[in-house]
């Protein structure tokens, strides 16, 4: 399907959206792991606990915001959520105590969510239209990747020009350099909010939504076999990723690079993502969605139990190459799962209802994750602890195997 300038313009806008919401409460922990454990005085558990405030709120947030997307414009509903996300990194900034912290997160929980994510999804699912489910999800997850990794260059040479690349430096200092990181990021969702609201245009003819809001659409949505066997996959997809936070503290750790280095390697796996996320949907639009998501699966499940070997990560190659791998294998399982909605049978008009229902249990890693990644890593310092991580990580790798070949049994029959 051939499209427009200005349908590839609406798509831009999503890309742009659709990562730099989640820049202050993910992007700048994931690049500077060790840096925000440092500048806000906390512990691993207490970061995991601060994204169980955080998932908590995002978990009522899907379920209420769903069937808000099949009734309302996009545009107004993700510029919103733009600009009160962007509000919270004004008080990130000034380092709050660990009491206001978790608050700030559950605060994000709420604005990152409730009014944008399913209307994120419902539209890039109409942009994709009947043939091009896979190449419209893998550019999306593909080109957020992209500007996530944009943001960690940006926010990385914030921060290592503060620090005048000399890594030994008081709290102080390096308290100052983060916050250039955490301005800039909050500046430039702020005005990614003002494009999305001034150019992000819905063809009414294109936009299908309901008269009101019913129960009837939620009853409606979970008779279907699909949308249970999604939750379970979205939630093995979101845990691999969950554990991609902690490679560049892998890196710090157990690899002993500096603080930049380190960043610098979570940077990297950051730029893996629109890569991957581009070459799966291309490939996946020439076969079967279900099945490339599968595929996915193992090959995280080939990463995540190299990762729990250790073998070979004494040299840098070996060490990215793993990377590659776990990466590989979550970042295309990240870009297909909602790609899959027309192959399981979900209705258009009812996307944003069935995204909201599958992300209440697909995306709960965000309440839990954190705090059992936290308190793996706390409990056995150093390599073993890493080793543990990535264990359960191979255990929800083989799950999410499982449940998507059932799902592509679905596509099939």
């Amino acid at each position: 399907m051939q499209k427009s300038k200005a349908n590839w313009i609406y798509l831009i806008l999503l890309i742009l959206a659709g990562e730099a919401i989640f820049v202050l409460p993910f992007v700048l922990q994931r690049v500077f792991r060790s840096t925000v454990l440092e500048v806000f005085s906390i512990s691993n558990t207490e970061l995991g606990l601060c994204f169980t405030y955080y998932g908590i709120a995002a978990m009522l947030s899907y379920f209420l915001g769903g069937p808000i997307a099949d009734r309302f414009e996009p545009r107004k509903l993700i510029a919103w959520s733009l600009w009160t996300t962007a509000l919270g990194g004004f008080i990130y900034a000034l380092y709050p105590g660990f009491y206001v912290l978790q608050l700030l997160y559950g605060y994000w929980g709420f604005t990152t969510i409730f009014l944008f994510w399913s209307p994120m999804i419902k539209a890039t699912r109409i942009w994709g239209g009947a043939t091009d489910q896979g190449k419209a999800f893998g550019i999306l997850d593909g080109g957020r990747g992209l500007v996530g990794a944009l943001f960690g260059v940006f926010a990385v040479a914030l921060f290592s020009n503060s620090l005048l690349e000399n890594v030994v430096i008081n709290l102080a200092e390096r308290r100052e350099a983060f916050r250039w990181a955490i301005y800039g990021s909050t500046t430039s969702i702020a005005i990614i909010g003002v494009l999305v609201w001034r150019f992000l245009k819905t063809e009414k003819a294109a936009l299908e939504k309901v008269d009101h809001l019913s129960i009837d659409q939620i009853k409606e949505v979970i008779k279907l076999p699909s949308v249970w066997l999604l939750m379970i996959i979205i939630l093995c997809a979101y845990m691999g990723y969950k554990t991609t936070d902690i490679v560049s503290l892998y890196a710090r750790e157990v690899l002993f690079y500096d603080e930049i280095d380190s960043a610098r390697i979570g940077t990297f796996l950051l730029f893996m993502r629109p890569v991957v996320g581009v070459l799966i949907g291309f490939a996946a639009d020439r076969s079967k969605i279900t099945l490339w998501l599968f595929i996915s699966f193992a090959i995280m499940l080939i990463g995540s139990l190299w990762f729990t070997s250790g073998l070979g990560f004494g040299l840098l190659p070996v060490f990215l190459v793993s990377i590659f791998t776990i990466s590989g294998g979550v970042y295309a399982a990240r870009a297909l799962y909602f790609a899959v909605m027309r192959e399981g049978r979900i209705p258009l008009h009812l996307t944003g209802t069935a995204v909201g229902v599958v992300s209440v249990v697909g995306f709960t890693p965000d309440v839990f994750a954190g705090v059992i990644i936290g308190y793996l890593l706390d409990a056995n310092p150093g390599e073993i602890g890493h080793q543990h991580v990535f264990l359960l990580l191979a255990t929800f790798s083989a799950l999410g195997a499982f449940c998507a070949w059932r799902y592509h049994k679905i596509g099939t029959e």
